[in-house]
């Protein structure tokens, strides 16, 4: 499926079937999902999958009560690592052995600068993993569709409750909640047309902002 056919086609689905999600599959759609863009290529993303009933029936109630949570095979806590430095030492040496930068003093530069965000205001941090955790749940979104894995991304959720229920520690941002599971047959291959999106006119400004008048 070419790129402009998938993001056409894809829907949120909230009504989906009986069929699980397997480890083998969620393997492969994990394993593509880590190839997602982030900044420094620091991946604070992180995953909680819950395909226990009742592991899903308590995000349930940290979600509003909304129903896709348990009737999908699968529900998907995103978190953002809120240490941006977390990962850069293991990044970085990386870097260094595919020659990406030129020598160790540039390589250890580049830890000592993301070192130096820990001492940023901890809302630059958080909006920071905010950013990269949600290109990490858009890429798991566009993934699974490509697999045949309908989903529906929610922000509906209590976030402090999901970190009480599940062991979260301040460490971590629950960015948001993805369902997954196989879509019901009318879900995905929904009889009415894609919802209104404005078009490029009115949102793409050339050179200066000039917000558009309804």
């Amino acid at each position: 499926m070419r790129f402009h056919e998938l993001v056409e086609a894809r829907r949120s689905v909230r009504e989906y079937t009986d069929e699980p999600l397997d480890d083998e599959t969620l393997t492969e759609l994990f394993d593509r999902v880590k190839y997602t863009p982030t900044g420094y290529n620091l991946q604070p993303q992180e995953f909680l999958v819950l395909r226990e009933d009742d592991r899903q029936a308590l995000l349930r109630e940290c979600a509003y009560n909304q129903e896709q949570v348990t009737d999908a095979a699968a529900a998907v806590v995103v978190l953002g690592n809120l240490d941006p430095a977390a990962h850069a030492d293991r990044v970085f040496d990386d870097w260094l052995d595919k020659d990406y930068v030129p020598n160790e003093e540039v390589r250890d530069g580049l830890a000592s600068n993301v070192e130096g965000w820990r001492e940023q205001p901890a809302e630059e941090n958080r909006v920071w993993t905010v950013r990269n955790s949600s290109l990490a749940a858009m890429t798991l979104i566009y993934a699974a569709w490509e697999m045949g894995i309908a989903s529906c991304p929610m922000e509906g959720f209590d976030a402090e409750a999901v970190r009480d229920e599940f062991d979260i520690d301040d460490g971590y941002e629950p960015v948001m909640i993805v369902t997954l599971g196989y879509a019901e047959a009318e879900a995905s291959s929904p009889s009415k047309p894609a919802k209104f999106r404005r078009p490029p006119a009115e949102n793409v400004h050339e050179e200066v902002f000039v917000p558009h008048a309804e």
